[in-house]
């Protein structure tokens, strides 16, 4: 049976990277009803809104969709698409792998680990008083009756951290192990600190755990984490962290194994899944056929994953890497030298993949 999946080309490069990979789907022998929707920059410029409602929809209807990379229009009263996705799908989850391939340059090849980023609630919830407005210093008001006093040329922002938030990302991370193979996961927080907001998120947590017996857990004080990841990260498996630390260490995991050019990633939620790569659209480079198609390669490979087409999944996977090892066919950014003469484009990288499975 084919698999209905929104596809989303996005801007800039995202259209060749997409196309990259839809070849590289198919290739794998899944068959997929391709409804495609556009966003982005190009589709605000044509109508004025860079997320129309019928891409939404079609999320929707489907539950599951891959996205190349957009560009937010500046200065145009949008909110990001991506946070515009995570709050109408709820997409609750954001998971990170980050696997060290041979072939890439990191001196941390032995990196092998699942960044699960709360994508809600934290810091990133948009609560925000700004600076001289009447609703901040109705805030301060209120807080000075509690004891807490804000001085009146700060802005604010409001950090939420909830027992159903925290309890359904850290049981999403505790799934996550169970179905992939891992062994441990560990909660990341500043409960030393923010008792009544990372420390609720670390009770929860703690009590989740009970639930799987069968996994370790451990918990890390954030800044501990990250000064742990780069002495021993073979010590991490799946690490489960509220919205802005999963932000930051998720793209410091993505630098140890190379690059965003190779961190893939989805956003899974209640309504819908969508799969994208986590770097940006860089327009600069849209039509040349240059761009790294990694990233986005691998989430099809998370996507394929949650579509339960397991063993084609790991070919798939299997073959990107093999590209990589050997390094012959692979784009400039994954050459010795960028300057490389020998290095690939996009449409070729997806042709060796492809070679790869067929092999």
């Amino acid at each position: 049976m084919a698999h209905d999946v929104t596809f989303i080309p996005g801007d800039g490069t995202g259209p060749e990277l997409t196309e990259a990979t839809r070849r590289v789907l198919e290739a794998t022998g899944v068959d997929f009803n391709w409804d495609r929707h556009e966003a982005g920059i190009d589709e605000y410029r044509k109508h004025g809104n860079p997320f129309p409602e019928a891409t939404l929809e079609s999320l929707k209807t489907n539950g599951i969709g891959i996205k190349g990379p957009t560009t937010t229009p500046v200065g145009s009263g949008f909110r990001s698409i991506n946070v515009l996705l995570r709050k109408e799908l709820d997409l609750y989850a954001c998971v990170r792998p980050c696997k060290a391939f041979e072939g890439v340059r990191t001196r941390f090849p032995e990196t092998d680990l699942v960044i699960v980023r709360e994508n809600t609630e934290d810091l990133y919830a948009g609560i925000e008083f700004e600076r001289g407005t009447e609703g901040n210093a109705a805030l301060r008001e209120k807080l000075a009756e509690l004891g807490a006093h804000v001085r009146d040329d700060a802005g604010i922002s409001i950090k939420p951290i909830s027992v159903f938030g925290s309890e359904r990302i850290v049981r999403h991370a505790f799934d996550y192990a169970v179905t992939h193979g891992y062994k441990k996961v560990v909660a990341a927080h500043k409960a030393n600190i923010m008792k009544f907001s990372d420390g609720l998120f670390l009770e929860v947590a703690r009590t989740v755990a009970e639930d799987y017996p069968a996994i370790d857990f451990a918990d890390c004080i954030i800044d501990n984490l990250c000064n742990q990841l780069i002495t021993y990260p073979e010590d991490y498996e799946v690490i489960v962290l509220p919205n802005l630390y999963g932000d930051i260490v998720s793209d410091l995991c993505a630098a140890m194994i190379g690059g965003l050019g190779v961190a893939g990633g989805a956003n899974i939620g209640t309504q819908a899944a969508v799969f994208e790569a986590t770097h940006g659209s860089s327009p600069s480079y849209a039509g040349k056929n240059r761009m790294n198609p990694t990233a986005i390669m691998l989430s099809g490979v998370y996507m394929l994953d949650h579509l339960r087409e397991t063993a084609a999944a790991r070919a798939l996977e299997n073959a990107i890497a093999a590209v990589i090892r050997k390094g012959d066919k692979v784009t400039y950014d994954l050459k010795a030298s960028r300057t490389d003469p020998t290095a690939v484009g996009t449409s070729e990288f997806a042709d060796a993949v492809i070679e790869e499975m067929n092999a």
